[in-house]
């Protein structure tokens, strides 16, 4: 513990430190891989608190791995008996509370929840390609599309009515800050999950612009977020990690190492500001544990992409 201010400090203020705040006995000298000590909760979590979770692809093995934990993870949007259980994950089923599929930037997880509550209407909602139609927020959910416009739009409406009702019975939000990288519609500020014409629809230059999004606009987009979660339980709180998963690409102008690096240093700095400042939201360094050099990558899924 560091010296109180003010305080007359006689020795070095890192002398008496626990092992954990030096590299060589925290780390060098720890003995076991992830570091003991490494992760001092903030809050408890009871197992039958329910959990929201949702964010980049990581947050797919963060929520597999608290429901086979025992933990209440919510799933307001479960898979209908008729379709197969090989099939599930490919068409969006029992990965997060709700079928909304991977959520890489706060601005895409602010909008989905202000459009759930009538708060926002997305621009170009329906893509097309090869004769069959997608959701332009989830395209990948429906792998091969629907065969109609009006199929598309019938099925956006019960899955907001299905984020509606998990935001409602949230106990707690598990979030896995992805990428500050993304594509918008223009003219009405409309972000996507990948860019058009990635799995369907069309890039249009003059419509769609990319987007990289800075810490203190994702910091407020997360605030918002904040907000309409505890317009539904005022006690509700926020457990928050960062993806260790590399950008597949970059539209930068970057080389995509650098690229990646500036991204999760982003993305690490909100979340680390947002335990800081308050009560209600800790930080699991799940990127640390990974992607730190004394992991030697054994933990990197190359399977998953940011």
């Amino acid at each position: 513990m560091a010296p109180k201010a003010g305080s007359e400090v006689t020795v070095s203020p890192y002398q008496g430190l626990d092992d954990r705040a030096f590299w060589r006995s925290g780390v060098v000298e720890a003995g076991t891989y992830p570091p003991p000590d490494i992760y001092r909760p903030k809050f408890p979590i009871a197992k039958n608190l329910p959990i929201f979770t949702a964010g980049s692809c990581f947050a797919q093995h963060v929520g597999r791995t608290l429901a086979n934990a025992g933990y209440h993870v919510i799933d307001t949007e479960p898979m209908p008996d008729w379709v197969p259980a090989e099939l599930a994950h490919k068409h969006g089923y029992k990965l997060y509370s709700a079928r909304f599929g991977n959520i890489y930037t706060v601005r895409q997880f602010l909008q989905l929840l202000q459009e759930a509550f009538g708060n926002f209407k997305p621009a170009d909602p329906v893509w097309e390609k090869d004769g069959r139609y997608y959701d332009a927020l989830r395209p990948g959910m429906t792998p091969g599309g629907l065969a109609r416009p009006e199929h598309v739009m019938e099925s956006r409406d019960y899955h907001l009515r299905a984020v509606q009702e998990a935001v409602a019975e949230t106990g707690m939000v598990v979030f896995t800050l992805g990428l500050t990288e993304t594509w918008q519609h223009k003219p009405s500020g409309t972000v996507y999950s990948t860019a058009p014409g990635t799995i369907a629809g069309r890039i249009d230059l003059e419509v769609h612009s990319f987007v990289n999004f800075r810490a203190s606009e994702i910091r407020k987009d997360f605030l918002t977020v904040r907000k309409i979660f505890r317009a539904a339980n005022p006690d509700v709180k926020f457990l928050l990690t960062v993806s260790p998963v590399p950008l597949t690409a970059t539209a930068s102008g970057a080389h995509v190492l650098p690229a990646t690096t500036y991204s999760k240093s982003v993305l690490r700095t909100v979340a680390g500001e947002l335990a800081e400042d308050f009560d209600d939201f800790d930080y699991f360094p799940s990127f640390e544990i990974v992607s730190s050099h004394p992991s030697a990558g054994r933990f990197l899924n190359r399977t998953c992409a940011a």
